[in-house]
């Protein structure tokens, strides 16, 4: 069995308490806002709006577009300035756009609205990853992002009860302005806890902050040895084929969680005939399990170093729970219980995978890497939501909807399997420290 305790246990852990909490924090936020509209869709905006399925699923999808646009400039601003004032700007535009949303009165509003809230949230998730990646050696990696990305299943969990009892009792348009709220009210947090990087935390003590740009500052040496007589620049990195291997993995997984995400609450009011407050508790079922799946499958790649096999589990898991739900959906509970059993698998690829970039490229281009694998994979956020409403528009039924979820999670297994092999046998290491070699790298 694989030993784990990578850490050794003289070495404080205080940035697991100072600096994930935080970013989940601002993820949960963003994750808020993005996911409301669903309840939105299935609480009367359609309607109120006069927005068909097919230009509501449109409507969530062009965030896609917007979410594209920052996420290059996001992740290298972070790299060469600071992924705390990046964070601060973004998280005060989707803030104020998310209460605009609020006041819109008729398609068009809405599509420019769900487009700038892309714009707006584009950064924060390649700024937060180059962030956590300054502060968590690779040992640690795929678990500070697995937690990281929890905020996003604490959002999914939080959102159903709250943004389906925000609709019942006061109307889509005051739950966009009380979410919008909200996030800005997280700002004076993330500026009070958060520091760039280890050398700048005047909390963190000498001994954690020794062990930690020691450790880092070795693993970038390494890589750029590895890297040794290769030019490292954006140009060459868009040479690289694996930078496209990881582009279509995301893009195939965005299909299928983003449209999981935006139609689940449809899809639980189809299923179970149940109302929009009652569906908001259904739908925070499968979320609840994610939280567990994002920490089981990053647990288990830390501990083994194998990183293709725990992003390909997750894909599969979620691809045969989606398909089990419609084969059996006249079982309406049970049927249910394989909607609640896929929350487990369909977003728990996040930590092992976001832990892949800095394996393969130097850090003076993985924040920019970040950035255009999120930017670009989540167009894959576009088809999906659209496609489903599309079916839903067309068939009368998602069913075909999430048979194309399931497909997509399988296409992004088979491409997991085209990353280099040496990602399937990354050797755990046990880290020393010492007072002598502490202070040669600041």
């Amino acid at each position: 069995m694989a030993n784990t305790a990578f850490v050794p246990t003289s070495i404080p852990r205080m940035r697991w308490w100072r600096i994930l909490p935080p970013c989940m924090l601002a993820y949960v936020m963003s994750f808020l806002n993005r996911l409301s509209f669903g309840f939105a869709m299935a609480g009367g905006m359609n309607q109120e709006l006069g927005m068909t399925a097919t230009v509501a699923g449109l409507a969530a999808g062009v965030f896609s577009f917007g979410y594209l646009l920052l996420q290059f400039s996001g992740g290298d601003y972070a790299v060469k300035h600071s992924a705390k004032i990046a964070v601060t700007w973004i998280s005060l535009a989707w803030g104020v756009i998310a209460i605009a949303t609020g006041f819109c009165t008729n398609p068009t509003e809405m599509l420019v609205a769900r487009f700038f809230l892309g714009v707006a949230e584009g950064a924060l998730w390649p700024a937060v990853f180059v962030l956590i990646s300054d502060w968590f050696p690779s040992e640690e990696l795929a678990r500070a992002n697995a937690l990281f990305t929890m905020g996003a299943t604490l959002a999914q969990a939080i959102n159903g009860p709250l943004s389906g009892w925000l609709v019942a009792d006061y109307g889509w348009r005051e739950m966009f302005f009380i979410e919008g709220a909200l996030s800005l009210a997280t700002i004076p947090i993330w500026l009070a806890l958060v520091s760039d990087r280890p050398a700048q935390a005047k909390w963190l003590s000498s001994a954690e902050r020794d062990y930690l740009v020691t450790k880092i500052h070795a693993e970038q040496e390494a890589l750029s040895k590895k890297a040794a007589g290769k030019k490292v620049s954006y140009a060459e990195l868009f040479k690289d084929i694996n930078l496209w291997r990881l582009v279509a993995i995301y893009f195939c997984f965005q299909i299928g969680v983003t449209s999981y995400v935006y139609w689940l609450p449809t899809i639980m009011s189809q299923l179970t005939k149940a109302g929009i407050a009652a569906t908001g508790w259904l739908t925070a079922v499968p979320y609840i399990t994610s939280a567990l799946g994002l920490y089981l499958f990053a647990h288990w790649s830390d501990g083994t170093g194998n990183r293709r096999l725990f992003v390909a589990l997750p894909a599969i898991g979620a691809a045969v729970c989606l398909f089990l739900s419609v084969q059996i959906k006249e079982m309406i509970w049970v049927s249910y219980a394989f909607l609640a059993l896929s929350g487990l698998f369909y977003g728990s690829h996040n930590g092992v995978f976001w832990s892949i970039p800095p394996a393969l490229f130097p850090r003076e281009v993985a924040g920019g890497a970040r950035g255009i694998i999120n930017g670009m994979g989540n167009l894959g956020g576009f088809i999906g939501p659209t496609m489903v409403g599309w079916f839903i528009t067309t068939f009368g039924s998602s069913d075909r909807g999430i048979y194309g979820m399931a497909i997509a999670w399988l296409l992004a297994c088979v491409f997991v399997y085209t990353l280099p092999k040496a990602l399937s046998k990354l050797e755990p290491k046990h880290p020393t420290h010492t007072a002598a070699t502490t202070r040669a790298a600041e």
